[in-house]
């Protein structure tokens, strides 16, 4: 089993998430952030579950439509650690800050 790691800017994306929410579907953050951590909990058995993208990363796609998602990580072998980067809607262009 792989250890989970997440990023402190994580934090950031889920209130981006929660603000948007709030907004045009008030009753269901609480469900959707548990959808994303229970997918990303995936990792954790399955760490190259995810689709290859630039700089050694990969992409877990979460969900479809308004309620999809992509969770965006790192996975290092030699300590068996993911590290969750970022997450965004899948409606998003991209990534808020990652480097």
């Amino acid at each position: 089993m792989s250890r989970l790691e997440t990023a402190p800017e994580v934090l950031d994306d889920f209130d981006r998430f929660l603000d948007h929410i709030a907004r045009f579907d008030v009753g269901s953050a609480p469900e959707r952030i548990a959808e994303i951590l229970q997918a990303v909990q995936i990792l954790v058995n399955n760490p190259l579950m995810g689709r290859p993208v630039r700089g050694g990363k990969r992409e877990l796609v979460i969900g479809r439509g308004s309620r999809g998602y992509v969770a965006l990580y790192r996975y290092v072998p030699k300590i068996d650690t993911v590290f969750l980067l970022a997450v965004r809607s899948q409606r998003e262009a991209g990534y808020k800050r990652v480097s």
